[in-house]
């Protein structure tokens, strides 16, 4: 018996068992246009037996993608692009997810291929959005965002839920995460706001908090939204995982169904202490305190490992990304050492070994 690979139902959708493909950014759209990079890159974890594959980050505005070449979801267009990847995915038995993000201070960047570094003008870069004017490390100051501007943000996080629910996809997250927009409001060394919009824990978690219900209000009641947090900023008098816990709260007050628990990314030269499963302890303590479902993610590697999460009630799913490009099919090579039957797609049931390796 295995307890990761067995379903688990949110509203009313069921994942097949509990291994899922996280969001991971490829850098290879034009105009936030999917293309065939996209559809065999997904398709590949969805054919690999993943219960569930999301999207990388999807940016609701031009200006909150990370670099010029993120994918995108700000129009009816992304929406009919990406339905082609959502159907593909959906007809392989996984669940088509998209992530909903805004990358605010951090945004117009080059490629991690080209150096990663901020982009000017004259090379296609913009200037960037943040809720006070202190830059992520030595990047470009971003402009404080103005009311009216929140206003458009929390509206444009709902239009593309919208058009993800268009296109097919059957799970949305909110990516409050890695020091983009939502988490640098909620983080008191990166918002030194004075208005409503800063300062007290409450002000810092009105703009997630605004973006989150409005995704949850566009979104079908009969399925499910989730919501990545930055458990912790790692650095002394930042965000952390008591904050969190109360995040999470708010956020299933207002409906959200699942809390995706990474860590990092708000302070460019925290020291963060890698090991197997190291984020695995917030993903338990927020499910715990906050009794909400929760997701793991950060080094978890390998078919044992991955069960003792979901067994030991760490987590209620497994979120890999690595692993995943190292593996697209890691699903179905986990459910063999585990002696789990795994059903393949009918074109490759020659190649199935089974659960006992044959």
């Amino acid at each position: 018996m295995s307890r990761l690979f067995s379903p688990l139902t949110l509203r009313s959708i069921t994942f097949a068992h509990r291994v899922f493909v996280s969001p991971m950014c490829q850098y290879s759209s034009e105009n936030g246009m999917p293309n065939d990079w996209h559809l065999v890159h997904l398709g590949s974890r969805a054919v690999g037996g993943a219960a569930l594959v999301c999207v990388e980050a999807s940016a609701v505005a031009p200006e909150g993608r990370i670099t010029p070449w993120d994918s995108g979801i700000w129009s009816a267009d992304h929406g009919r692009a990406w339905k082609r990847v959502a159907d593909f995915i959906r007809a392989q038995g996984a669940v088509p997810a998209m992530q909903l993000a805004h990358a605010g201070r951090k945004a117009s960047c080059a490629k991690p291929w080209d150096g990663g570094r901020p982009l000017d003008a004259a090379r296609g870069g913009w200037q960037t959005l943040g809720p006070s004017a202190l830059p992520f490390g030595d990047y470009p100051s971003p402009r404080a965002m103005e009311r009216d501007e929140i206003r458009a943000t929390v509206e444009a996080f709902a239009h593309a839920a919208g058009h993800a629910l268009a296109a097919g996809f059957d799970v949305v997250e909110v990516h409050g995460a890695h020091g983009y927009l939502l988490h640098s409001f909620a983080s008191p060394l990166s918002n030194r706001r004075t208005d409503e919009y800063g300062g007290s824990l409450d002000n810092r978690l009105r703009f997630p908090l605004e973006a989150a219900r409005a995704v949850r209000e566009a979104w079908p009641a009969a399925k499910p939204v989730f919501y990545r947090v930055s458990a912790t900023d790692w650095a002394e008098g930042g965000w952390d995982l008591a904050q969190s816990i109360e995040l999470a709260k708010r956020l299933k007050a207002i409906g959200i169904d699942m809390i995706d628990c990474s860590g990092g990314g708000n302070v460019h030269d925290a020291k963060i202490p890698l090991g197997p499963g190291y984020q695995v302890p917030f993903a338990a303590a927020i499910r715990k305190e906050a009794a909400i479902p929760t997701i793991a993610v950060g080094l978890v590697t390998d078919a044992v490992q991955a069960e003792e999460v979901v067994s030991l009630g760490e987590a209620d799913a497994v979120c890999l990304a690595r692993a995943m490009l190292r593996d697209p099919y890691w699903a179905r090579h986990a459910a063999a050492e585990l002696r789990v039957p795994l059903p393949w797609p009918d074109q490759y049931k020659r190649a199935d070994v089974g659960p006992l390796g044959r």
